[in-house]
């Protein structure tokens, strides 16, 4: 199973990434965890990303686009693999598609977590972090985990939200549309609980797997 992973921001890709990867025993391959890796591994392409960000600047496509090639071409991917957090625009799916070909190993399926808007603004606007161990929690006074103290993190109020949703329909929602002519796109409901969510994203891809 060659899985990408898209949606919305508050759709629920990561927790979706860690069951799905888990039930197929493939990696779950997360663009941050890539960037982490080579940051802390002081590569040659983690240095480079690290010159852009000192300045500010958004890494470019072609470094992360050679960071994804590298870890993509690592052999633990025999099963094959959950991208979650790439591509991210249509420059990036077609540098993406381009490397797999080389390698005969073509994605499976693009599967698409899809919710409302209004729901995701509601799901994140009630979403409280604590202030002792980091856990996320749900219309809570306390930690559920620690007993901490929480707060709501500046990126979910409900303005920072409305912001990121739109910014993902500008940038990365026209992946959707290259997908779907593609032939490899599967959509399914993000709305429900994660046992839910998981147990219909699995339905679907067993039908093309």
């Amino acid at each position: 199973m060659r899985l990408v992973l898209v949606g919305p921001p508050g759709a629920g890709k990561g927790t979706q990434a860690q069951f799905l990867a888990a039930h197929y025993s493939i990696p779950h391959i997360a663009t941050g965890d890539i960037f982490r890796s080579n940051l802390k591994a002081g590569t040659s392409l983690g240095l480079e990303a690290k010159s852009f960000m000192d300045r500010g600047e958004l890494v470019p496509d072609s470094v992360t686009n050679e960071m994804v090639k590298t870890r993509l071409l690592q052999d633990d991917l025999g099963n094959g693999f959950l991208l979650d957090g790439f591509p991210r625009n249509v420059l990036q799916a077609e540098v993406l598609r381009a490397n797999l070909a080389e390698k005969l190993t073509p994605l499976t399926a693009v599967l698409e977590l899809s919710i409302d808007n209004d729901e995701i603004i509601t799901r994140l606007s009630s979403r409280r972090t604590c202030k002792e161990c980091g856990l996320p929690t749900v219309n809570k006074e306390k930690c559920p985990n620690c007993g901490g103290d929480v707060y709501q993190r500046e990126d979910d109020k409900v303005e920072v939200i409305s912001r990121r949703l739109e910014v993902y329909q500008e940038q990365t929602a026209p992946i959707i549309s290259f997908y779907r002519n593609e032939g490899l796109l599967i959509t399914v409901s993000a709305s429900g609980n994660v046992e839910e969510i998981t147990m219909r994203a699995i339905s679907a891809l067993n039908r093309v797997s």
